[in-house]
C-alpha cells in the first residue's frame, strides 16, 4: 500500500473512481489521461503522476484500462469493503445525509441515526428509527462501527464528539461550524458549509459583471 500520498492527489482518486465508472457503462475500455484529467480539473501530467503513487500506469497511445484500473481504485480507497457509520444530529442536513443515496456506491452504510430532540426521538428516516444520543457508546461498540457523522449544532458537537472518540469511533465527519479536539489516532474531516458559502460568494464579488447594452 503507497505511503504519503498528498492531501491533493486522494482528494482527486475518487473523481477518476467516478468518471471511470461512467466510463465503463458507457462501454469504454480505456480512457486517457486527458480525459481523467478533464474530470478532475487538472492536465494529463498531473494525473499520470497521481497515478504514480499508486504504481499505475497506463498504454502510451491508448490510456488507462477501465475495468483494471476501477478495480485497484476501489480496493485502495476501501469501497470493496461496507463500512457502517452512525449519525448524530437528525436536523434537515441529517436528514438529507441520511437519505443520500449515493453512499452506498462507494461502501458506506449510515445504520443508526442519534438525536436527543424529544419530538424526533422515536421518528424513521429512511426506515431507521432515531435514537437517543445517550445510546450512541453502547450501539457504537456492539457494532464495531468506526465512522461517526456530527450533524449537531456546534454548541453539542465537540460532546458528541467525545462520546463516538470514547466509544471507539476512529474517523469523523464533521458537519458542525465547530473544530473538535480529538485524539491523534482519529482523523476528522471537516466540512465547514458557511465557510464554503463565503468563499463562493467571494469570488462572485469579484467578477466583473458587464451591463448589457440598451437596444438602438
Amino acid at each position: 500500500m503507497p505511503h504519503n500520498i498528498p492531501t491533493p492527489t486522494l482528494n482527486r482518486l475518487p473523481i477518476y473512481y467516478r468518471r471511470l465508472l461512467d466510463a465503463g457503462e458507457e462501454g469504454a475500455a480505456y480512457v486517457s489521461s486527458a480525459e481523467l484529467g478533464r474530470s478532475a480539473g487538472v492536465p494529463p501530467a498531473q494525473v499520470r503522476k497521481d497515478f504514480s503513487y499508486l504504481s499505475q500506469k497506463g498504454r502510451p497511445g491508448v490510456g488507462y484500462e477501465v475495468p483494471a484500473l476501477a478495480s485497484h481504485l476501489e480496493e485502495f480507497l476501501g469501497l470493496v469493503n461496507a463500512k457502517e457509520a452512525v449519525l448524530a444530529g437528525v436536523g434537515n442536513l441529517g436528514r438529507a445525509l441520511a437519505l443520500y443515496p449515493g453512499f452506498p456506491a462507494y461502501g458506506l452504510h449510515i445504520v443508526v441515526l442519534f438525536d436527543n430532540d424529544p419530538d424526533k426521538v422515536g421518528q424513521e428516516v429512511g426506515g431507521r428509527t432515531i435514537i437517543p444520543v445517550g445510546q450512541m457508546g453502547d450501539t457504537v461498540r456492539r457494532r464495531k462501527i468506526r465512522i461517526g457523522i456530527i450533524t449537531t449544532p456546534a454548541a453539542v458537537a465537540q460532546e458528541v464528539a467525545d462520546a463516538m472518540v470514547e466509544a471507539g469511533i476512529k474517523a469523523i465527519w464533521n458537519f458542525a461550524p465547530q473544530s473538535l479536539e480529538v485524539p491523534g489516532d482519529v482523523y476528522v474531516k471537516n466540512e465547514d458549509l458557511a465557510a464554503e458559502l463565503a468563499v463562493l460568494s467571494h469570488h462572485v464579488n469579484q467578477m466583473k459583471i458587464v451591463p448589457e447594452e440598451e437596444p438602438a
